[in-house]
């Protein structure tokens, strides 16, 4: 990975080191949010490689570019480019563009992993909310959601997807696996069996 910061600091060495360590503690406090992955995948190292990495604190922008991977235990988000907004070193947004943009994680320990995909995946802090645009695509175990714009408002747990209505071919896809279309009564079985 090679970081350009010649621009940023006239230390040639304190100030790189300042910040890999600034960059870094940033990502940490993000992606925790992004994720609500599992409570111990949040205490691990979180590891970012990138062809390149660029913070301006002047402007409140950090940028990675080219075959960006960002993993922090079961949390992987692979882009192109991903962009973090902050204010300090709080997040107030995030942006990873790719052809396609991809994250996976596992929100709870019983719960399948769920597959996200995008041109843009876009994360805000104040609305606690993740937003695919352009070929969305979201998978857990079995049941799929594919629109133009999909919105996941993480603490609601409410997920709401739309079609491109520029476009007469595109239309919001949900594909329920069988197995959730059974009724299950309190001991677990289907009113089938």
């Amino acid at each position: 990975m090679s970081i350009r910061c010649a621009a940023l600091y006239t230390n040639r060495y304190t100030r790189p080191m300042k910040f890999l360590v600034s960059t870094l503690a940033l990502a940490l406090s993000l992606f925790a949010a992004l994720a609500q992955a599992l409570p111990e995948d949040r205490d691990l190292p979180m590891r970012i490689t990138a062809d390149k990495a660029e913070r301006d604190d002047i402007s409140g922008v950090t940028i990675y570019t080219g075959n960006v991977v960002l993993i922090q235990g079961i949390l992987k988000l692979e882009s192109d480019k991903l962009t973090i907004y902050h204010t300090e070193e709080e997040p107030r947004e995030i942006i990873a563009e790719g052809n396609p943009a991809k994250m996976e994680q596992r929100p709870e320990v019983d719960k399948a992993i769920m597959y996200a995909k995008a041109r843009v995946i876009t994360y805000y802090k104040s609305e606690e909310r993740v937003h695919l645009q352009t070929d969305g695509y979201v998978e857990q175990d079995g049941l799929v959601v594919t629109g133009d714009s999909i919105d996941h408002f993480i603490e609601k747990q409410l997920t709401k997807a739309i079609a491109d209505p520029n476009s007469k071919d595109t239309r919001v896809v949900v594909v329920i696996p069988p197995n959730e279309l059974e009724s299950k009564d309190d001991s677990g079985t289907t009113k089938s069996e």
